[in-house]
Protein backbone atom coordinates (compact mmCIF):
# COMPACT_ATOMS: atom_id res chain seq x y z
CA UNK A 1 0.00 0.00 0.00
CA UNK A 2 0.97 3.50 -0.22
CA UNK A 3 4.08 4.27 1.73
CA UNK A 4 6.49 7.10 2.35
CA UNK A 5 7.94 6.13 -1.03
CA UNK A 6 5.00 6.79 -3.38
CA UNK A 7 7.03 5.59 -6.35
CA UNK A 8 6.55 2.05 -5.10
CA UNK A 9 2.80 2.16 -4.52
CA UNK A 10 1.96 0.08 -7.54
CA UNK A 11 3.66 -3.00 -6.19
CA UNK A 12 2.09 -2.98 -2.79
CA UNK A 13 -0.46 -5.61 -1.77
CA UNK A 14 -2.51 -3.81 0.78
CA UNK A 15 -3.55 -0.47 2.21
CA UNK A 16 -0.77 0.07 4.71
CA UNK A 17 0.15 3.57 3.65
CA UNK A 18 -3.19 5.31 3.96
CA UNK A 19 -3.32 4.10 7.53
CA UNK A 20 0.13 5.53 8.10
CA UNK A 21 -0.92 9.01 6.95
CA UNK A 22 -3.83 9.34 9.34
CA UNK A 23 -4.74 8.44 12.88
CA UNK A 24 -5.30 4.75 13.36
CA UNK A 25 -9.02 3.86 13.27
CA UNK A 26 -10.67 3.10 16.58
CA UNK A 27 -10.80 -0.70 17.14
CA UNK A 28 -14.19 -2.33 16.89
CA UNK A 29 -15.87 -4.03 19.82
CA UNK A 30 -18.84 -6.20 20.66
CA UNK A 31 -21.13 -7.45 17.91
CA UNK A 32 -19.48 -5.27 15.26
CA UNK A 33 -16.10 -6.88 15.90
CA UNK A 34 -17.55 -10.39 15.76
CA UNK A 35 -19.60 -9.80 12.61
CA UNK A 36 -16.77 -7.87 10.94
CA UNK A 37 -14.28 -10.66 11.64
CA UNK A 38 -16.68 -13.28 10.28
CA UNK A 39 -17.45 -11.25 7.15
CA UNK A 40 -13.78 -10.63 6.33
CA UNK A 41 -12.91 -14.25 7.05
CA UNK A 42 -15.73 -15.53 4.84
CA UNK A 43 -14.49 -13.42 1.93
CA UNK A 44 -10.96 -14.78 2.39
CA UNK A 45 -12.28 -18.31 2.78
CA UNK A 46 -14.29 -18.00 -0.44
CA UNK A 47 -11.25 -16.73 -2.34
CA UNK A 48 -8.80 -19.36 -1.12
CA UNK A 49 -11.42 -22.11 -1.45
CA UNK A 50 -11.91 -21.27 -5.11
CA UNK A 51 -8.24 -21.79 -5.87
CA UNK A 52 -8.42 -25.41 -4.64
CA UNK A 53 -12.03 -26.52 -5.00
CA UNK A 54 -11.69 -27.08 -8.76
CA UNK A 55 -8.69 -29.42 -8.44
CA UNK A 56 -10.72 -32.57 -7.76
CA UNK A 57 -13.49 -31.47 -10.14
CA UNK A 58 -11.30 -31.27 -13.26
CA UNK A 59 -12.32 -34.73 -14.60
CA UNK A 60 -16.02 -33.83 -14.18
CA UNK A 61 -15.58 -30.41 -15.80
CA UNK A 62 -13.48 -31.69 -18.71
CA UNK A 63 -15.84 -34.62 -19.30
CA UNK A 64 -18.94 -32.43 -19.29
CA UNK A 65 -17.39 -29.86 -21.64
CA UNK A 66 -15.93 -32.51 -23.92
CA UNK A 67 -12.23 -31.68 -23.47
CA UNK A 68 -9.21 -33.64 -22.28
CA UNK A 69 -8.29 -33.56 -18.56
CA UNK A 70 -5.05 -31.69 -19.34
CA UNK A 71 -7.15 -28.95 -20.99
CA UNK A 72 -9.37 -28.95 -17.93
CA UNK A 73 -6.38 -27.90 -15.81
CA UNK A 74 -6.51 -24.54 -17.61
CA UNK A 75 -9.44 -23.81 -15.30
CA UNK A 76 -6.87 -23.75 -12.47
CA UNK A 77 -3.99 -22.00 -14.23
CA UNK A 78 -6.14 -19.25 -15.79
CA UNK A 79 -7.39 -18.22 -12.33
CA UNK A 80 -3.86 -18.28 -10.88
CA UNK A 81 -2.29 -16.20 -13.66
CA UNK A 82 -5.00 -13.52 -13.59
CA UNK A 83 -4.76 -13.42 -9.80
CA UNK A 84 -0.98 -13.03 -9.92
CA UNK A 85 -1.19 -10.13 -12.38
CA UNK A 86 -3.79 -8.26 -10.31
CA UNK A 87 -1.95 -8.53 -6.98
CA UNK A 88 0.65 -5.82 -7.79
CA UNK A 89 -2.19 -3.44 -8.68
CA UNK A 90 -3.76 -3.64 -5.23
CA UNK A 91 -1.74 -0.80 -3.73
CA UNK A 92 -2.56 1.65 -6.51
CA UNK A 93 -6.25 0.69 -6.55
CA UNK A 94 -6.50 1.00 -2.76
CA UNK A 95 -5.06 4.50 -2.85
CA UNK A 96 -7.27 5.43 -5.79
CA UNK A 97 -10.63 4.03 -4.60
CA UNK A 98 -10.29 3.35 -0.87
CA UNK A 99 -9.77 0.03 0.90
CA UNK A 100 -13.40 -0.62 1.92
CA UNK A 101 -14.92 0.37 -1.43
CA UNK A 102 -12.35 -1.70 -3.34
CA UNK A 103 -12.82 -4.72 -1.07
CA UNK A 104 -16.61 -4.75 -1.35
CA UNK A 105 -16.45 -4.18 -5.11
CA UNK A 106 -14.00 -7.06 -5.47
CA UNK A 107 -16.37 -9.37 -3.58
CA UNK A 108 -19.36 -8.39 -5.75
CA UNK A 109 -17.36 -8.83 -8.97
CA UNK A 110 -16.15 -12.18 -7.64
CA UNK A 111 -19.79 -13.23 -7.14
CA UNK A 112 -20.71 -12.18 -10.68
CA UNK A 113 -17.72 -13.99 -12.19
CA UNK A 114 -18.56 -17.10 -10.14
CA UNK A 115 -22.06 -17.09 -11.64
CA UNK A 116 -20.54 -16.72 -15.12
CA UNK A 117 -18.30 -19.72 -14.42
CA UNK A 118 -21.31 -21.81 -13.45
CA UNK A 119 -23.36 -20.98 -16.56
CA UNK A 120 -20.42 -21.33 -18.98
CA UNK A 121 -21.56 -23.49 -21.95
CA UNK A 122 -18.05 -24.37 -23.11
CA UNK A 123 -14.41 -24.29 -22.05
CA UNK A 124 -13.67 -20.96 -23.73
CA UNK A 125 -16.37 -19.11 -21.80
CA UNK A 126 -15.41 -20.86 -18.57
CA UNK A 127 -11.76 -19.82 -18.97
CA UNK A 128 -12.78 -16.21 -19.67
CA UNK A 129 -14.91 -16.20 -16.52
CA UNK A 130 -12.07 -17.74 -14.50
CA UNK A 131 -9.68 -15.05 -15.74
CA UNK A 132 -12.14 -12.39 -14.59
CA UNK A 133 -12.61 -14.21 -11.29
CA UNK A 134 -8.85 -14.39 -10.67
CA UNK A 135 -8.34 -10.75 -11.62
CA UNK A 136 -11.00 -9.36 -9.27
CA UNK A 137 -9.84 -11.70 -6.47
CA UNK A 138 -6.38 -10.11 -6.33
CA UNK A 139 -7.16 -7.33 -3.81
CA UNK A 140 -9.39 -9.44 -1.56
CA UNK A 141 -6.83 -11.29 0.56
CA UNK A 142 -4.46 -8.38 1.37
CA UNK A 143 -7.37 -6.01 2.01
CA UNK A 144 -9.22 -8.46 4.26
CA UNK A 145 -6.04 -8.79 6.30
CA UNK A 146 -5.55 -5.03 6.54
CA UNK A 147 -9.18 -4.33 7.51
CA UNK A 148 -9.06 -7.09 10.11
CA UNK A 149 -5.91 -5.64 11.68
CA UNK A 150 -7.57 -2.22 11.88
CA UNK A 151 -10.51 -3.80 13.75
CA UNK A 152 -8.40 -4.96 16.71
CA UNK A 153 -6.26 -3.02 19.17
CA UNK A 154 -2.50 -3.25 18.46
CA UNK A 155 -1.87 -5.56 21.42
CA UNK A 156 -4.30 -8.08 19.90
CA UNK A 157 -2.95 -7.92 16.34
CA UNK A 158 -1.35 -11.34 16.75
CA UNK A 159 -4.73 -12.86 17.58
CA UNK A 160 -6.28 -11.11 14.57
CA UNK A 161 -3.61 -12.54 12.28
CA UNK A 162 -4.09 -15.98 13.82
CA UNK A 163 -7.82 -15.84 13.04
CA UNK A 164 -7.03 -14.68 9.51
CA UNK A 165 -4.41 -17.38 9.05
CA UNK A 166 -6.76 -20.14 10.20
CA UNK A 167 -9.14 -19.17 7.40
CA UNK A 168 -6.46 -19.54 4.74
CA UNK A 169 -5.51 -22.97 6.12
CA UNK A 170 -9.02 -24.38 6.59
CA UNK A 171 -9.98 -23.56 2.98
CA UNK A 172 -7.47 -26.00 1.42
CA UNK A 173 -9.01 -28.76 3.57
CA UNK A 174 -12.57 -27.89 2.65
CA UNK A 175 -11.82 -27.24 -1.04
CA UNK A 176 -11.10 -30.82 -2.15
CA UNK A 177 -13.78 -32.26 0.15
CA UNK A 178 -16.48 -29.84 -0.95
CA UNK A 179 -15.46 -29.94 -4.60
CA UNK A 180 -15.45 -33.74 -4.60
CA UNK A 181 -18.83 -34.03 -2.88
CA UNK A 182 -20.43 -31.49 -5.22
CA UNK A 183 -18.99 -33.20 -8.32
CA UNK A 184 -20.30 -36.60 -7.21
CA UNK A 185 -23.69 -35.59 -5.83
CA UNK A 186 -24.65 -32.45 -7.78
CA UNK A 187 -23.13 -30.88 -10.89
CA UNK A 188 -19.78 -29.11 -11.18
CA UNK A 189 -21.27 -25.57 -11.70
CA UNK A 190 -22.27 -25.63 -8.03
CA UNK A 191 -18.61 -25.37 -7.00
CA UNK A 192 -18.95 -21.81 -8.29
CA UNK A 193 -22.60 -21.13 -7.39
CA UNK A 194 -21.88 -21.61 -3.68
CA UNK A 195 -19.85 -18.39 -3.80
CA UNK A 196 -22.96 -16.34 -4.53
CA UNK A 197 -24.74 -16.41 -1.11
CA UNK A 198 -21.42 -16.35 0.77
CA UNK A 199 -20.13 -13.41 -1.24
CA UNK A 200 -23.33 -11.38 -1.01
CA UNK A 201 -23.51 -11.90 2.75
CA UNK A 202 -19.85 -10.95 3.25
CA UNK A 203 -20.17 -7.85 1.04
CA UNK A 204 -23.29 -6.62 2.85
CA UNK A 205 -21.83 -7.13 6.34
CA UNK A 206 -18.50 -5.56 5.40
CA UNK A 207 -20.12 -2.47 3.90
CA UNK A 208 -22.47 -2.07 6.86
CA UNK A 209 -19.63 -2.16 9.39
CA UNK A 210 -16.64 -0.64 7.58
CA UNK A 211 -18.11 2.01 5.25
CA UNK A 212 -17.42 4.72 7.84
CA UNK A 213 -13.81 3.53 8.17
CA UNK A 214 -12.78 4.19 4.55
CA UNK A 215 -9.12 4.92 3.91
CA UNK A 216 -8.05 8.24 2.34
CA UNK A 217 -8.19 8.46 -1.44
CA UNK A 218 -5.36 9.90 -3.47
CA UNK A 219 -4.91 9.92 -7.24
CA UNK A 220 -1.49 8.58 -8.16
CA UNK A 221 -0.08 7.75 -11.61
CA UNK A 222 -0.18 4.14 -12.73
CA UNK A 223 2.51 2.44 -14.78
CA UNK A 224 0.33 1.63 -17.79
CA UNK A 225 3.19 0.46 -20.00
CA UNK A 226 4.58 -1.74 -17.23
CA UNK A 227 1.13 -3.24 -16.65
CA UNK A 228 0.66 -3.91 -20.38
CA UNK A 229 4.08 -5.58 -20.61
CA UNK A 230 3.28 -7.65 -17.50
CA UNK A 231 0.03 -8.92 -19.01
CA UNK A 232 1.72 -9.64 -22.34
CA UNK A 233 4.67 -11.68 -21.09
CA UNK A 234 2.85 -13.55 -18.33
CA UNK A 235 -0.14 -14.28 -20.57
CA UNK A 236 2.03 -15.41 -23.48
CA UNK A 237 4.13 -17.64 -21.24
CA UNK A 238 1.08 -19.32 -19.72
CA UNK A 239 -0.57 -19.85 -23.11
CA UNK A 240 2.64 -21.37 -24.39
CA UNK A 241 2.81 -23.76 -21.42
CA UNK A 242 -0.88 -24.69 -21.60
CA UNK A 243 -1.06 -25.19 -25.38
CA UNK A 244 2.42 -26.62 -25.92
CA UNK A 245 1.50 -30.29 -25.58
CA UNK A 246 -1.62 -29.95 -27.72
CA UNK A 247 0.28 -28.17 -30.54
CA UNK A 248 3.42 -30.34 -30.38
CA UNK A 249 5.54 -27.62 -28.79
CA UNK A 250 8.13 -25.94 -30.96
CA UNK A 251 6.99 -27.74 -34.10
CA UNK A 252 4.09 -25.27 -33.95
CA UNK A 253 4.48 -21.71 -35.23
CA UNK A 254 2.01 -20.51 -32.60
CA UNK A 255 4.14 -21.87 -29.76
CA UNK A 256 7.30 -20.34 -31.23
CA UNK A 257 5.58 -16.95 -31.55
CA UNK A 258 4.21 -17.12 -27.99
CA UNK A 259 7.66 -18.04 -26.65
CA UNK A 260 9.33 -15.14 -28.47
CA UNK A 261 6.64 -12.71 -27.28
CA UNK A 262 7.02 -13.96 -23.68
CA UNK A 263 10.83 -13.61 -23.69
CA UNK A 264 10.93 -10.24 -25.44
CA UNK A 265 8.06 -8.94 -23.32
CA UNK A 266 9.81 -10.05 -20.14
CA UNK A 267 13.09 -8.36 -21.14
CA UNK A 268 11.33 -5.12 -22.03
CA UNK A 269 9.38 -5.36 -18.76
CA UNK A 270 12.62 -5.64 -16.75
CA UNK A 271 14.18 -2.69 -18.55
CA UNK A 272 11.08 -0.51 -18.26
CA UNK A 273 10.49 -1.26 -14.58
CA UNK A 274 14.14 -0.50 -13.78
CA UNK A 275 13.73 3.13 -14.89
CA UNK A 276 10.02 3.83 -14.30
CA UNK A 277 9.36 6.27 -11.44
CA UNK A 278 6.13 4.51 -10.42
CA UNK A 279 6.82 0.83 -11.29
CA UNK A 280 4.07 -1.75 -11.17
CA UNK A 281 6.69 -4.18 -9.79
CA UNK A 282 9.68 -2.91 -7.81
CA UNK A 283 12.55 -4.72 -9.57
CA UNK A 284 15.17 -3.13 -7.29
CA UNK A 285 14.05 -5.41 -4.45
CA UNK A 286 15.90 -8.27 -6.12
CA UNK A 287 19.22 -6.53 -5.41
CA UNK A 288 18.87 -7.76 -1.84
CA UNK A 289 20.22 -11.27 -1.25
CA UNK A 290 17.62 -12.20 1.35
CA UNK A 291 14.81 -11.12 -0.94
CA UNK A 292 16.06 -12.68 -4.18
CA UNK A 293 17.18 -16.03 -2.71
CA UNK A 294 14.07 -16.23 -0.52
CA UNK A 295 11.74 -15.51 -3.43
CA UNK A 296 13.43 -18.18 -5.56
CA UNK A 297 13.07 -20.72 -2.76
CA UNK A 298 9.42 -20.00 -1.92
CA UNK A 299 8.31 -19.60 -5.55
CA UNK A 300 9.92 -22.71 -7.03
CA UNK A 301 8.83 -24.77 -4.01
CA UNK A 302 5.27 -23.47 -4.33
CA UNK A 303 5.31 -24.34 -8.03
CA UNK A 304 6.36 -27.91 -7.18
CA UNK A 305 3.78 -28.13 -4.40
CA UNK A 306 0.95 -26.76 -6.55
CA UNK A 307 1.90 -28.98 -9.49
CA UNK A 308 1.69 -32.07 -7.29
CA UNK A 309 -1.59 -30.79 -5.87
CA UNK A 310 -3.03 -30.83 -9.40
CA UNK A 311 -1.50 -34.16 -10.50
CA UNK A 312 -2.47 -36.26 -7.47
CA UNK A 313 -6.31 -35.94 -7.65
CA UNK A 314 -6.18 -36.23 -11.45
CA UNK A 315 -4.22 -39.48 -11.17
CA UNK A 316 -6.50 -40.83 -8.45
CA UNK A 317 -9.65 -40.24 -10.51
CA UNK A 318 -8.53 -40.96 -14.06
CA UNK A 319 -6.19 -43.89 -13.40
CA UNK A 320 -6.85 -45.46 -9.99
CA UNK A 321 -10.64 -45.10 -10.21
CA UNK A 322 -11.35 -42.92 -7.16
CA UNK A 323 -14.48 -40.81 -7.08
CA UNK A 324 -14.08 -37.04 -6.70
CA UNK A 325 -15.25 -37.33 -3.08
CA UNK A 326 -12.70 -40.03 -2.27
CA UNK A 327 -9.96 -38.00 -3.95
CA UNK A 328 -11.00 -35.01 -1.81
CA UNK A 329 -10.78 -37.12 1.34
CA UNK A 330 -7.24 -38.17 0.41
CA UNK A 331 -6.23 -34.52 -0.18
CA UNK A 332 -7.97 -33.05 2.89
CA UNK A 333 -5.48 -34.02 5.67
CA UNK A 334 -2.91 -31.59 4.26
CA UNK A 335 -4.38 -28.83 6.43
CA UNK A 336 -4.57 -30.63 9.78
CA UNK A 337 -0.95 -30.22 10.93
CA UNK A 338 -0.79 -26.85 9.15
CA UNK A 339 -3.56 -25.52 11.40
CA UNK A 340 -2.14 -27.07 14.57
CA UNK A 341 1.49 -26.03 14.04
CA UNK A 342 1.20 -22.60 12.41
CA UNK A 343 0.40 -20.73 15.67
CA UNK A 344 3.35 -22.45 17.39
CA UNK A 345 5.71 -21.58 14.53
CA UNK A 346 4.51 -17.97 14.47
CA UNK A 347 4.91 -17.60 18.24
CA UNK A 348 8.38 -19.14 18.49
CA UNK A 349 9.94 -18.00 15.20
CA UNK A 350 11.50 -14.83 16.71
CA UNK A 351 13.52 -17.12 19.02
CA UNK A 352 14.82 -19.30 16.17
CA UNK A 353 16.85 -19.06 12.98
CA UNK A 354 14.20 -19.03 10.25
CA UNK A 355 16.60 -20.84 7.89
CA UNK A 356 16.55 -23.99 10.03
CA UNK A 357 12.75 -23.99 10.12
CA UNK A 358 12.55 -23.52 6.34
CA UNK A 359 15.15 -26.24 5.83
CA UNK A 360 13.06 -28.67 7.86
CA UNK A 361 10.06 -27.75 5.68
CA UNK A 362 11.97 -28.52 2.48
CA UNK A 363 13.28 -31.79 3.89
CA UNK A 364 9.72 -32.78 4.82
CA UNK A 365 8.40 -31.80 1.39
CA UNK A 366 11.19 -33.80 -0.21
CA UNK A 367 10.51 -36.90 1.89
CA UNK A 368 6.77 -36.68 1.14
CA UNK A 369 7.44 -36.48 -2.60
CA UNK A 370 9.81 -39.44 -2.49
CA UNK A 371 7.20 -41.43 -0.54
CA UNK A 372 4.69 -40.74 -3.31
CA UNK A 373 7.19 -41.76 -5.98
CA UNK A 374 6.81 -45.32 -4.71
CA UNK A 375 3.04 -45.52 -5.18
CA UNK A 376 1.59 -48.38 -7.22
CA UNK A 377 -1.82 -49.00 -8.77
CA UNK A 378 -2.68 -51.13 -5.74
CA UNK A 379 -1.96 -48.35 -3.24
CA UNK A 380 -4.51 -48.18 -0.40
CA UNK A 381 -6.16 -45.05 0.99
CA UNK A 382 -4.16 -45.14 4.25
CA UNK A 383 -0.87 -45.17 2.33
CA UNK A 384 -2.10 -42.26 0.21
CA UNK A 385 -3.13 -40.16 3.21
CA UNK A 386 0.03 -40.54 5.32
CA UNK A 387 2.25 -38.34 3.04
CA UNK A 388 -0.60 -35.82 2.70
CA UNK A 389 -0.92 -35.59 6.49
CA UNK A 390 2.86 -35.12 6.91
CA UNK A 391 2.85 -32.47 4.18
CA UNK A 392 0.67 -30.27 6.38
CA UNK A 393 3.53 -29.98 8.87
CA UNK A 394 5.80 -28.83 6.05
CA UNK A 395 3.28 -26.14 5.08
CA UNK A 396 3.33 -24.74 8.62
CA UNK A 397 7.13 -24.48 8.49
CA UNK A 398 7.18 -23.16 4.93
CA UNK A 399 5.21 -19.94 4.47
CA UNK A 400 5.90 -18.08 7.73
CA UNK A 401 9.71 -18.62 7.96
CA UNK A 402 10.32 -17.94 4.27
CA UNK A 403 8.16 -14.81 4.40
CA UNK A 404 10.21 -13.61 7.36
CA UNK A 405 13.43 -14.30 5.44
CA UNK A 406 12.17 -12.43 2.36
CA UNK A 407 11.18 -9.39 4.44
CA UNK A 408 14.24 -9.53 6.70
CA UNK A 409 16.24 -6.31 6.55
CA UNK A 410 13.62 -4.41 4.54
CA UNK A 411 12.85 -0.92 5.83
CA UNK A 412 9.22 -0.60 7.04
CA UNK A 413 8.19 1.53 4.07
CA UNK A 414 9.25 -1.20 1.61
CA UNK A 415 7.68 -4.19 3.38
CA UNK A 416 4.29 -3.87 1.61
CA UNK A 417 6.03 -3.65 -1.75
CA UNK A 418 8.29 -6.61 -0.97
CA UNK A 419 5.32 -8.68 0.15
CA UNK A 420 3.38 -7.82 -2.99
CA UNK A 421 6.23 -8.66 -5.39
CA UNK A 422 7.04 -11.94 -3.64
CA UNK A 423 3.37 -12.97 -3.75
CA UNK A 424 3.18 -12.09 -7.45
CA UNK A 425 6.20 -14.28 -8.27
CA UNK A 426 4.97 -17.12 -6.04
CA UNK A 427 1.46 -17.22 -7.53
CA UNK A 428 2.90 -17.06 -11.06
CA UNK A 429 5.15 -20.03 -10.31
CA UNK A 430 2.14 -21.90 -8.98
CA UNK A 431 0.44 -21.60 -12.38
CA UNK A 432 3.68 -22.52 -14.15
CA UNK A 433 4.09 -25.56 -11.89
CA UNK A 434 0.58 -26.82 -12.71
CA UNK A 435 1.16 -26.50 -16.46
CA UNK A 436 4.62 -28.04 -16.47
CA UNK A 437 3.58 -30.93 -14.21
CA UNK A 438 0.68 -31.97 -16.46
CA UNK A 439 2.92 -31.70 -19.54
CA UNK A 440 5.72 -33.78 -18.01
CA UNK A 441 3.18 -36.32 -16.80
CA UNK A 442 1.87 -36.80 -20.33
CA UNK A 443 5.35 -37.00 -21.83
CA UNK A 444 6.65 -39.49 -19.27
CA UNK A 445 3.45 -41.54 -19.56
CA UNK A 446 3.92 -41.77 -23.34
CA UNK A 447 7.57 -42.78 -22.88
CA UNK A 448 6.74 -45.50 -20.35
CA UNK A 449 3.87 -46.72 -22.53
CA UNK A 450 6.22 -47.12 -25.49
CA UNK A 451 8.75 -49.00 -23.35
CA UNK A 452 6.10 -51.33 -21.92
CA UNK A 453 4.53 -52.01 -25.32
CA UNK A 454 7.94 -53.21 -26.55
CA UNK A 455 7.53 -56.15 -24.19
CA UNK A 456 4.25 -57.20 -25.85
CA UNK A 457 5.57 -59.64 -28.44
CA UNK A 458 5.31 -63.39 -29.15
CA UNK A 459 8.81 -63.93 -27.76
CA UNK A 460 7.96 -62.67 -24.26
CA UNK A 461 6.77 -65.60 -22.10
CA UNK A 462 5.16 -63.23 -19.57
CA UNK A 463 2.98 -61.71 -22.27
CA UNK A 464 2.05 -65.12 -23.66
CA UNK A 465 1.12 -66.39 -20.17
CA UNK A 466 -1.04 -63.33 -19.50
CA UNK A 467 -2.72 -63.63 -22.90
CA UNK A 468 -3.50 -67.30 -22.36
CA UNK A 469 -4.81 -66.61 -18.85
CA UNK A 470 -7.24 -63.97 -20.09
CA UNK A 471 -8.41 -66.18 -22.96
CA UNK A 472 -9.03 -69.02 -20.48
CA UNK A 473 -11.33 -66.61 -18.62
CA UNK A 474 -13.50 -66.47 -21.74
CA UNK A 475 -12.03 -63.50 -23.59
CA UNK A 476 -11.27 -63.55 -27.29
CA UNK A 477 -7.69 -62.79 -28.31
CA UNK A 478 -8.72 -59.28 -29.33
CA UNK A 479 -10.42 -58.71 -25.97
CA UNK A 480 -7.43 -60.10 -24.10
CA UNK A 481 -5.04 -57.79 -25.98
CA UNK A 482 -7.39 -54.88 -25.27
CA UNK A 483 -7.27 -55.66 -21.55
CA UNK A 484 -3.48 -55.89 -21.64
CA UNK A 485 -3.35 -52.51 -23.41
CA UNK A 486 -5.55 -50.94 -20.70
CA UNK A 487 -3.27 -52.37 -18.01
CA UNK A 488 -0.22 -51.00 -19.81
CA UNK A 489 -1.80 -47.53 -20.09
CA UNK A 490 -2.60 -47.49 -16.37
CA UNK A 491 0.88 -48.65 -15.43
CA UNK A 492 2.48 -46.07 -17.74
CA UNK A 493 0.44 -43.26 -16.15
CA UNK A 494 1.45 -44.48 -12.70
CA UNK A 495 5.13 -44.54 -13.64
CA UNK A 496 4.79 -41.06 -15.18
CA UNK A 497 3.31 -39.71 -11.93
CA UNK A 498 6.08 -41.44 -9.96
CA UNK A 499 8.65 -39.61 -12.08
CA UNK A 500 7.08 -36.24 -11.26
CA UNK A 501 7.03 -37.00 -7.53
CA UNK A 502 10.66 -38.17 -7.62
CA UNK A 503 11.84 -35.09 -9.53
CA UNK A 504 9.92 -32.86 -7.10
CA UNK A 505 11.54 -34.58 -4.12
CA UNK A 506 15.04 -34.02 -5.48
CA UNK A 507 14.32 -30.36 -6.30
CA UNK A 508 12.98 -29.70 -2.79
CA UNK A 509 16.34 -30.82 -1.39
CA UNK A 510 18.22 -28.67 -3.94
CA UNK A 511 16.22 -25.58 -2.91
CA UNK A 512 17.71 -25.80 0.60
CA UNK A 513 20.82 -24.21 -0.94
CA UNK A 514 18.88 -21.01 -1.65
CA UNK A 515 17.63 -20.87 1.93
CA UNK A 516 21.22 -20.80 3.19
CA UNK A 517 22.25 -18.11 0.73
CA UNK A 518 20.26 -15.71 2.90
CA UNK A 519 21.44 -14.04 6.09
CA UNK A 520 18.34 -12.90 7.98
CA UNK A 521 18.42 -11.56 11.48
CA UNK A 522 17.31 -13.95 14.19
CA UNK A 523 13.66 -14.74 13.54
CA UNK A 524 13.65 -12.40 10.54
CA UNK A 525 12.05 -8.98 10.48
CA UNK A 526 8.53 -10.16 9.81
CA UNK A 527 6.19 -7.22 10.10
CA UNK A 528 2.77 -7.87 11.53
CA UNK A 529 1.14 -6.41 8.48
CA UNK A 530 2.78 -9.00 6.29
CA UNK A 531 2.68 -12.01 8.54
CA UNK A 532 -0.28 -13.47 6.83
CA UNK A 533 0.88 -12.77 3.31
CA UNK A 534 0.62 -16.40 2.32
Amino acid sequence: MATSLPARDGASPGPAAPAARRAAPVPLSGAKLIVGTIALSLATFMNVLDSSIANVSIPAISGDLGVAPNQGTWVITSFAVANAISVPLTGWMTTRFGAVRLFVTSILLFVISSWLCGVAPNLEVLLAARVLQGAVAGPMIPLSQSLLLSSYPPQKSTMALALWGMTTLVAPIMGPLLGGWISDNMTWPWIFYINIPVGLGAAYATWAIYRDRETPIKILPIDRIGLALLVIWVGSMQLMLDKGKELDWFHSTSIVVLTVVAIVGFLFFLIWESYEKHPIVDITLFKGRNFSAGVVAISVAYGLFFGNLVILPLWLQTIVGYTATDAGIVMAPVGIFAILLSPLIGKNLPKMDARWVATLAFVTFGVVSLMRSGFTLQVDTRTLMIPTLIQGAAMAMFFIPLTSIILSGQPPERIPSASGVSNFVRITFGAIGASISTTIWENRTALHHAQLVEQVNPYNPTYIDQLNHLMQLGMSQAQANGQIERNISQQAAMLGANDIFWISGVLFFVLIVFVWLTKPKKGGDLDASAAGAH
